[in-house]
C-alpha cells in the first residue's frame, strides 16, 4: 500500500502547468503565490460525494472533470480567469488504474486553462473530493448577484435540462434513444465551464450566477441579493428536441428550469448593453438566449406561452 506522498508525488505532484507566479507548490506546509498588481483573487469551493453528487459507477476520468470543472463555472460567473486548485481527496482505497483516470480527467481541464494544483489533501473514507479553485479578476470588475436592476434582460448560455435528463436516462426513469442518452449523459459528466463566456461579461452584465441547483432557483439567487424580481417565458427557454419532448410526455412544463447540473451562467444586461453583450458574445460555443426581465416586484414569475402563469413544483436541488 503505498503512502500518502506516494500518491501525491505519483499521480499530482508533477503534473499539469507550471505558472511563473507561483512561487512555492505542492511539498511544503502550503503553497506560496503571487497576486500580480491591480487584480483581485477569487475563490471559490465545492465538494462531489459519491451518491449524492454523481452515481457510485460514474467513470473515474468523469469524476475528476467534474470536480474541477463545477469549480470552474464559478468563476466563470464572476469573471475571473483561472489560476491555481487545490484537492483534498478522500477515498476507500488507494487504486491504482481509479486514481490514474481521475487524475486525467482532472488534468485535461487544469491544462485547457493554464491552472496549477498547488496543495492539498488525501486520506481514507467514503469517496469526496473536494476542490478549492482560485481565479483572477482585475480590481473592482468582478460580476457579482446583487447588480441586477428593473428593466434589464435576463440571459442564459447554452441549453438547460440536458444533464438532468441524462441523470434520469442513468437511472432508468426514462427511456431515450443510444444517441440521445450518449450525448445528455456526457453533459452530465462533462460540464463545460463557460470561462471564455464570463470573462467576456466583464463590464457588460448586471449580475451572473452559474446554474448548478437549477434556473429557477440560481436566478432566484441573483433576485434576492438585487432585491427585485422578475419575468421568464418558458418558450424561450434553449433546451434540445429530447428535454422537450420529455417535459411535454411527463407534464413537467417547468424541467428544464429546475433540473440542475446545468453549469451554464444566467445573468442580466442592461438594454443600453445590450449591443455590446452581442459583440463580446459573438462566436462563442453554446450561444446566450434572452429569457425575460428584471421587474421591480419581487418573485419568480414564469409564463407560459398562451400568457398563463406556471407554478414550479421543488425549485431546484436542495442541498439538505
Amino acid at each position: 500500500m503505498p503512502s500518502e506522498f506516494e500518491l501525491i508525488g505519483r499521480y499530482f505532484g508533477d503534473r499539469g502547468p507550471r505558472r511563473r507566479d507561483v512561487v512555492l507548490g505542492i511539498g511544503d506546509d502550503a503553497a506560496l503565490l503571487d497576486v500580480p498588481a491591480g487584480q483581485q483573487l477569487v475563490v471559490t469551493m465545492d465538494t462531489l460525494v459519491a451518491a449524492v453528487h454523481f452515481p457510485v459507477a460514474t467513470a473515474p476520468r468523469a469524476i475528476g472533470h467534474k470536480a474541477l470543472a463545477v469549480n470552474l463555472s464559478d468563476l466563470a460567473a464572476m469573471g475571473a480567469t483561472p489560476a491555481w486548485f487545490t484537492l483534498a481527496l478522500t477515498m476507500p482505497q488507494a487504486d491504482a488504474a481509479w486514481l490514474e483516470a481521475f487524475s486525467d480527467g482532472m488534468f485535461e481541464l487544469a491544462e485547457r486553462y493554464e491552472m496549477q494544483l498547488v496543495g492539498g489533501d488525501t486520506t481514507r473514507g467514503p469517496l469526496s473530493i473536494t476542490i478549492e479553485a482560485h481565479g483572477l479578476v482585475p480590481a473592482g470588475r468582478a460580476i457579482r448577484r446583487s447588480g441586477a436592476r428593473a428593466g434589464d434582460r435576463i440571459y442564459v448560455t447554452g441549453t438547460l435540462g440536458d444533464a438532468a435528463l441524462g441523470l434520469r436516462a442513468l437511472t432508468g426513469e426514462c427511456d431515450l434513444d443510444v444517441a440521445e442518452r450518449v450525448l445528455l449523459v456526457r453533459r452530465l459528466e462533462y460540464p463545460q465551464p463557460r470561462i471564455a463566456a464570463g470573462i467576456a461579461l466583464r463590464d457588460v452584465a448586471s449580475a451572473a450566477i452559474d446554474v448548478s441547483d437549477g434556473l429557477a432557483a440560481d436566478l432566484g439567487h441573483i433576485l434576492d441579493a438585487s432585491g427585485v424580481g422578475a419575468r421568464i417565458e418558458l418558450g424561450r427557454i434553449p433546451v434540445v428536441p429530447s428535454v422537450a419532448g420529455y417535459a411535454g410526455r411527463s407534464g413537467d412544463a417547468g424541467f428544464a428550469l429546475t433540473g440542475g447540473d446545468d453549469y451554464e451562467l444566467c445573468f442580466t444586461v442592461p438594454e443600453e448593453r445590450v449591443a455590446l453583450l452581442a459583440s463580446r458574445l459573438a462566436g462563442l460555443d453554446g450561444g446566450y438566449h434572452d429569457i425575460g426581465v428584471v421587474e421591480k416586484a419581487t418573485g419568480l414569475r414564469c409564463i407560459a406561452s398562451n400568457g398563463a402563469g406556471v407554478a414550479l413544483g421543488q425549485a431546484g436541488y436542495r442541498h439538505f
